[in-house]
C-alpha cells in the first residue's frame, strides 16, 4: 500500500502529464496554425528564464554540460520531434507510438541505473500502450515513416532525459526549481535558431494567442516541468514515466468535454486499461531516495552506493 505522503507526491507529479494533455486543445483553439517550433520556443525559453530568475542559481563546473544535455533531451529535441510526429501522423498515432516511453525507461533504467526490469513492469508498459491506442488511434490514413520515427525518437529522447536526470541527481544546495530552469533555458536556446531558420519571424498574435502562450509557458511548462522533475527525484524513473499515459487520456477527456468530441465504448475501455496500467506502475519497488542528493554512483561513508534525491529544500529565491 502507498502511504498518504507518497500518494500526494504521485498526484502532484501526475499534474504534469495532465497539464500536457491540454496542449492540443489550446494549440488548435487559440494559437496560430503551422508554427510548432515557435510554439515549442514560446513554451520553453520564457518559462526557463522565469525559473532562473526565481532560483537565482546558475550551473557550475560539469553541470554546464549536464544541464545542456538534459535540456536537449527533455526539451530541445523532444518538443520539435513531438510536433513533427503530430503533424505527419494520422489521428492519435503519434500518441500511440510515444506511449512506448515506459518501455524505453524500463530498458534504460537497467542499463544506466542498474535496475533489473521486472516482468510486471514490461507487461504494464505493454498494457498502457495498448490502452492508449484504443483511446486515440484512428483508422484513417497511412503510416508515415518519418512521422513514426520522429514519434519514437521523441519518446526515446524524453525517456533518456528522465533516466539521466535520475542518474546524475543535482548539485548540493540546488533544488528542482533551478534544475528545471536550467533545462528549459538550454532547450529553448537550442530550439530558437531552428525555429528562426525553418519558420521565419514570429507570427502576429491576437489576444487569444497571447493568453494561450502564457498558459503554455507558465502552467503547462514552468509549473508542470518543475513538478515532473521534482517527482523524478522522489519516485523511481519507472514510476514517473508510467504517469505519461495520463497525457493522451486527458486530451481525450478535454476533447469530449470542451470540443464536442465523442467517446466510444472502445475508447472508454482503453481509458480504463491505460489508467489501470498507470496505477499499477506506481507499485514498482521503491528506490531509497530519502537521503541527501548525491550523484548516482557516489559511495557513502559506509562504502555503499547511496540513492539520489533531486528534491530537498535548497531553493534560492
Amino acid at each position: 500500500m502507498l502511504s498518504a505522503g507518497r500518494t500526494t507526491l504521485i498526484a502532484l507529479t501526475a499534474l504534469a502529464p495532465v497539464s500536457w494533455g491540454t496542449t492540443y486543445a489550446v494549440t488548435t483553439e487559440f494559437l496560430p496554425p503551422d508554427r510548432p517550433l515557435f510554439t515549442g520556443l514560446a513554451r520553453a525559453l520564457p518559462a526557463g528564464l522565469l525559473l532562473l530568475a526565481l532560483a537565482r542559481v546558475l550551473p557550475r563546473g560539469a553541470w554546464w554540460w549536464k544541464a545542456a544535455v538534459l535540456g536537449a533531451l527533455n526539451i530541445g529535441a523532444f518538443f520539435p520531434l513531438l510536433f513533427l510526429s503530430a503533424y505527419r501522423l494520422p489521428g492519435g498515432m503519434a500518441a500511440v507510438v510515444g506511449s512506448v516511453g515506459p518501455l524505453f525507461v524500463v530498458g534504460l533504467s537497467a542499463l544506466l541505473l542498474g535496475q533489473r526490469p521486472s516482468t510486471r513492469a514490461v507487461l504494464t508498459g505493454v498494457v498502457a500502450a495498448f490502452g492508449v491506442s484504443l483511446v486515440v488511434l484512428k483508422a484513417a490514413g497511412g503510416l508515415d515513416a518519418l512521422g513514426a520515427l520522429a514519434a519514437l525518437a521523441s519518446a526515446a529522447s524524453m525517456s533518456t532525459g528522465t533516466v539521466l536526470t535520475k542518474r546524475w541527481g543535482r548539485p548540493a544546495g540546488v533544488g528542482p526549481l533551478a534544475l528545471t530552469g536550467w533545462q528549459l533555458t538550454a532547450g529553448g536556446l537550442l530550439i530558437a535558431p531552428v525555429a528562426l531558420l525553418v519558420e521565419g519571424a514570429p507570427p502576429a498574435l491576437d489576444g487569444g494567442a497571447v493568453g494561450g502562450y502564457l498558459y503554455l509557458a507558465l502552467a503547462n511548462t514552468a509549473v508542470a516541468y518543475w513538478l515532473w522533475f521534482r517527482g523524478i527525484g522522489r519516485l523511481s524513473a519507472t514510476q514517473v514515466t508510467f504517469l505519461g499515459p495520463l497525457s493522451p487520456l486527458t486530451a481525450a477527456v478535454v476533447g469530449w468535454a470542451a470540443l464536442g468530441e465523442t467517446l466510444t465504448p472502445v475508447q472508454l475501455a482503453g481509458m480504463a486499461l491505460a489508467f489501470g496500467a498507470t496505477v499499477a506502475g506506481q507499485r514498482a519497488p521503491r528506490a531509497k531516495t530519502d537521503t541527501e542528493a548525491v550523484p548516482f554512483s557516489s559511495p557513502s561513508r559506509n562504502g555503499r552506493k547511496d540513492s539520489m534525491d533531486l528534491t530537498g529544500s535548497g531553493l534560492r529565491r
